[in-house]
């Protein structure tokens, strides 16, 4: 009994002490930028521990789909425990990190004080409301699983509640879909309102016409998706418009509540289903390392993906403001995060082995945007398509970026059935007044 206890004691973040002779590489969040990390050192000798206050990897590009019912949320996530299980150096635990003691090279959790040789943090970013954070009662974001049911929910019950309604008024509002944010997020979402609207629930109500809803994209900018090329963002317009989405551009919203939104220039627009995606704050790393910031959260750090003075932290994806080889903001998209996962894991391994590291270089293989069925935009530099084309590679790339075989069969499968039929088949309202 008393080796047992001494055994259990000895326990720290699931590394024994036979194993503390090997460097301790702590990784906080198992996005794509954290899991990449853990991957590229798995043939490594270190012990790995990944935190994550979720069990869950979760494909975020996708989760439109979920908040508008085309597909599951088991379709795009996957437990990291499966993902992880068969290396045998690395260690997941479902946490919550309250802080970081970086002179003592220690994290403190909800639960445990997890000490590290190397840190790697790549806890992401989450919606933000530009300090009117009152809002998010009326016009969620997207970010989780969680959001996208609530969002799913929203939706769908607005159909629901206007089908049962006799005031043509409280029908109007409950018929009209505000999206706030003309990035991808905002486009995506707004061309699957409107397709979900006027093609997928078209025959499955009586006493209204589903066709009639009414769906508006707000973008406080003078046009949308501002980070692609002017003439896709004009491309990306007139798809949209086609479908039938209403575009106001370069007015922000000024107020936001149950009866819908106020813009900047007086105009009222009432819905009872405002959804959020324009912008994102990151996670509170800086304030964990007391370091520099920039204005959305992001920790500053240099080519190596370092804060001043920590080498032996690595900041990476949503969580670090970094630039490429030419000065310009890496942007906080998959790929990138994936890159930057890789580096650090690189650099980790260098450093054990007495090389210098290079500093990090982000490679650019697109951007991409779906508008709508048939409709997308996407600019790889050289080579710029719109329409069907642009669509075709969006599903693959997407495809690609999946994590697992039965994931990327079961999506394939859904779009292919989705595609055919025009059916989305997780019309689901779940986790509202189900008691």
């Amino acid at each position: 009994m008393p080796a047992k206890r001494d055994q259990s004691a000895s326990l720290v973040a699931g590394v024994t002490t036979a194993d503390r002779h090997r460097p301790r590489v702590v990784i906080l969040g198992a996005g794509f930028g954290g899991l990449n990390a853990a991957l590229s050192l798995r043939r490594a000798s270190v012990e790995v521990t990944v935190v994550d206050r979720r069990n869950y990897h979760l494909f975020q590009p996708l989760l439109y789909q979920v908040a508008t019912a085309g597909l599951s949320p088991a379709q795009i996530a996957m437990p990291i425990r499966r993902i992880l299980s068969r290396q045998a150096n690395a260690t997941v635990l479902m946490d919550k990190v309250e802080a970081v003691e970086a002179a003592a090279r220690c994290v403190i959790t909800d639960n445990r004080r997890i000490p590290y040789d190397y840190l790697i943090i790549a806890t992401g970013a989450r919606h933000t409301y530009f300090g009117n954070d009152a809002w998010a009662d009326h016009a969620p974001g997207l970010k989780t699983i969680a959001d996208a049911t609530t969002m799913r929910a929203r939706i769908l019950s607005a159909f629901e509640l206007a089908e049962v309604t006799d005031d043509p008024f409280l029908r109007t509002k409950l018929l009209t879909f505000v999206v706030v944010g003309g990035g991808p997020t905002g486009v995506e979402l707004a061309g699957a309102i409107v397709e979900l609207a006027r093609k997928t629930i078209v025959r499955d109500f009586r006493r209204i016409d589903s066709s009639s809803a009414r769906v508006v994209l707000v973008e406080a900018g003078e046009r949308i998706l501002p980070t692609m090329p002017p003439c896709l963002s004009a491309k990306a317009c007139r798809q949209l418009g086609a479908l039938g989405v209403e575009i106001v551009l370069g007015n922000a919203v000024a107020a936001c509540d149950d009866n819908g939104v106020r813009l900047a220039d007086g105009t009222e627009i009432g819905s009872t289903c405002v959804l959020w995606a324009a912008g994102v704050m990151a996670s509170r790393a800086a304030k964990w390392l007391g370091a520099p910031a920039d204005r959305a959260g992001r920790v500053k750090v240099d080519a190596r993906l370092n804060p001043p003075g920590h080498d032996e932290i690595f900041v990476i994806g949503d969580t670090a403001s970094v630039t490429d080889a030419v000065g310009r903001p890496v942007p906080g998209v998959a790929p990138a995060a994936k890159q930057m996962g890789r580096h650090a894991a690189r650099a980790i391994l260098d450093h054990l082995a007495g090389r210098p590291t290079a500093p990090f270089r982000y490679r650019d293989y697109g951007n991409l945007a779906t508008i709508g069925r048939k409709a997308a935009v996407a600019d790889f530099g050289s080579a710029r398509l719109s329409g069907y084309a642009a669509w075709l590679v969006w599903n693959f790339a997407h495809l690609w970026f999946l994590v697992g075989f039965r994931n990327r069969l079961v999506v394939f499968l859904d779009w292919a059935v989705a595609y055919v039929r025009n059916d989305r088949a997780a019309r689901l309202i779940t986790g509202r007044n189900e008691g």
